[in-house]
C-alpha cells in the first residue's frame, strides 16, 4: 500500500480495492449527511459502486489527471481526499474532500489537505490549487480559510443536489501566494 504520513496517526493511503468495504459502511451510516454538499451519496448503493470509483481513480492516477487517497486516521479509513482535474498545461488542481462525522473536529481534513497541497506543488510542479464548496457549506469553507486560499468569487447554481440549486465559493491557492507568505512570517530566519 502506498501511503503518505501527514502525521503520527494520520496517513493518506492512496486508494486501493480494499477500501470499498469501509467506503460503503461510511456511506451508508451517513448517507443523509454527506447528502447535503455532495451529489454521489444517494448512488453509493453497493461495495461495487466504490470498487468502480476506486478503479476509475487508480486509471485516473496513471494518466496523470488525480491523486485520489483515503484518509486513514489510527488505523482506520475514515474518509476521502484528493487532487482532482490536475491540468500540467495549466498547472492547477482542484481538491475535495470528504470525512465521517464521527471523525470531525480534529483537524483530519485541514492536515490532509495541507500534505495534498504541499505534494501539489513541490512533487507534482503545480502553480495553483483550488477548492469549490457551496456558500452555505461552512465547514469546508473555513477549510480553505484556515489553509490560506483566498476567496476568488462565487460560481452562481454551480450545483443541483437532490433538486436544490447551490452557489459555490471559489478558493484559489498560488504556490507564489504561499511562498511569499512564507518569507513575511519568517523574514528574521531568512535575513540570518
Amino acid at each position: 500500500m502506498f501511503t503518505l504520513e501527514v502525521e503520527k496517526g494520520l496517513v493518506l493511503a492512496l486508494v486501493e480495492q480494499s477500501f470499498s468495504q469501509r467506503y460503503f459502511e461510511i456511506v451508508s451510516k451517513e448517507k443523509a449527511l454527506l447528502s447535503q454538499w455532495l451529489s454521489w451519496p444517494p448512488h453509493a448503493d453497493s461495495e461495487d459502486f466504490f470498487s468502480h470509483f476506486i478503479s476509475k481513480s487508480l486509471l485516473d492516477y496513471a494518466e496523470g489527471k488525480s491523486l485520489v487517497c483515503a484518509m486513514v486516521y489510527e488505523d482506520k479509513v475514515v474518509g476521502n481526499v484528493s487532487l482532482n482535474a490536475i491540468n500540467q498545461p495549466l498547472k492547477k488542481a482542484e481538491i475535495g474532500y470528504w470525512l465521517s462525522a464521527e471523525y470531525q473536529g480534529k483537524g483530519i481534513v485541514s492536515k490532509s489537505v495541507s500534505k495534498l497541497i504541499n505534494i501539489a506543488f513541490t512533487d507534482l510542479g503545480l502553480e495553483k490549487i483550488e477548492i469549490m464548496a457551496a456558500t452555505e457549506n461552512s465547514a469546508s469553507r473555513r477549510v480553505a480559510e484556515r489553509l490560506g486560499f483566498n476567496l476568488e468569487g462565487v460560481s452562481t447554481q454551480a450545483e443541483n443536489l437532490n433538486g436544490r440549486f447551490y452557489d459555490h465559493a471559489v478558493y484559489g491557492l498560488n504556490s507564489s501566494t504561499l511562498i511569499t507568505s512564507w518569507l513575511s512570517s519568517n523574514k528574521e530566519q531568512v535575513m540570518l
